[in-house]
C-alpha cells in the first residue's frame, strides 16, 4: 500500500483565500449589526451570541498575533485545554456589545490576513494547533470564523456563510491538523485507507496504520474507501456541528470502494478540538 503524503506547511496565501477571509468577516459582522439579540443563547452551546461573538473577535486577534510572530501561549491543542483557555480568555474580556465586536472581528481578520500575506515566504508559526505556514493558518482562520459563523446564525435565525468555495479553502486546515486531533483508541488495531471527495471539488486520502494517521492531496493508490460528500456537510460534521446518519439519510454522503462498511467509522476516529 502506498503511503499518503503529508501537506506541506510552507507557501503563500492561495488565491481566493483573502477575499474569502475579509468576506466571511464582513458577513459576521452584519449579522451582529442587524439588531442582533446578543443575550440569545447559541444553539447546543452554554454561550450566548455575545460570549460567541467575544470568543470569535478574541481568537481574530489571536490568529493575528500569530501571524505576525508574535509568541502566545493557548492550551496545548487538547480539547479540554482549549476550552479552558476560552473561558479564561471571555472571563477577561468583557465587551458584549455588538458595533464593537462586529469592528474588532473584521479588523483583526484583515490585521492576520496583512500578517500572513508579509509572512508568506518565511516558514512556519506556533499555533493552539501545532506549526502551520502561512496558507495553512489562514485556512485555520477561515474554518474558525465559519464555524462560529453558523452558531451565530442559526442563534438569530439568519442564513448562513458557508458555501461550496469556502469549504475547499478550508482543506489545508484539516489536512494539517486531522493527524493532530486522532482519537487513538479509536485507530488502534485499523489498518484503512480512505479517499475523501466533496461535490464539485476538493479531495485528500486518509491511511490510518498503527494507530495512526497520515493525511495528504493524493489518493492512495489503492482504497478501501471512498466517501463522496457534500461541502456544506463535511465542514459541519468535522467541526461537530452535525451528525452523519442525518446526511446519509439525505443522499448528502455516498459511500464505494472495497470495504464500504469502513465508512461510519470514520468520523469517530477524530476529537474536534
Amino acid at each position: 500500500m502506498e503511503p499518503v503524503a503529508g501537506p506541506d506547511v510552507r507557501g503563500a496565501v492561495p488565491e481566493g483565500l483573502g477575499v474569502a477571509i475579509r468576506d466571511t468577516a464582513e458577513e459576521i459582522a452584519a449579522l451582529l449589526r442587524a439588531g442582533a439579540g446578543m443575550e440569545r443563547r447559541v444553539p447546543q452551546s452554554q454561550w450566548s451570541v455575545g460570549e460567541a461573538a467575544a470568543h470569535l473577535a478574541l481568537a481574530n486577534e489571536l490568529m493575528a498575533d500569530i501571524a505576525a510572530g508574535r509568541a502566545r501561549s493557548y492550551g496545548d491543542g487538547t480539547p479540554q485545554s482549549l476550552a479552558a483557555a476560552n473561558e479564561q480568555s471571555l472571563a477577561a474580556f468583557g465587551e458584549r456589545g455588538a458595533e464593537p465586536l462586529a469592528g474588532m472581528i473584521v479588523e483583526q481578520a484583515a490585521a492576520c490576513l496583512k500578517a500572513l500575506k508579509e509572512r508568506s515566504a518565511e516558514g512556519t508559526v506556533v499555533t493552539p494547533l501545532g506549526p502551520m505556514g502561512p496558507d495553512v493558518l489562514g485556512s485555520y482562520l477561515l474554518t474558525h470564523m465559519l464555524g462560529h459563523g453558523y452558531d451565530l446564525a442559526r442563534a438569530l435565525g439568519r442564513a448562513h456563510m458557508i458555501d461550496r468555495e469556502r469549504v475547499r479553502l478550508t482543506l489545508p486546515f484539516f489536512m494539517t491538523v486531522m493527524p493532530r486531533v486522532t482519537d487513538t483508541a479509536r485507530t488502534a488495531g485499523l489498518s484503512a485507507c480512505y479517499a475523501i471527495r466533496l461535490w464539485g471539488g476538493g479531495r485528500f486520502g486518509v491511511r490510518a496504520a498503527g494507530g495512526a494517521v497520515s493525511v495528504g492531496e493524493q489518493l492512495p493508490g489503492r482504497t478501501d474507501c471512498t466517501i463522496l460528500i457534500e461541502p456544506v456537510t463535511f465542514l459541519l460534521m468535522a467541526l461537530g456541528r452535525r451528525g452523519q446518519w442525518g446526511a446519509l439519510a439525505q443522499g448528502r454522503i455516498l459511500v464505494g470502494g472495497r470495504k464500504p462498511w469502513l465508512a461510519p467509522r470514520f468520523p469517530a476516529l477524530f476529537k474536534a478540538p
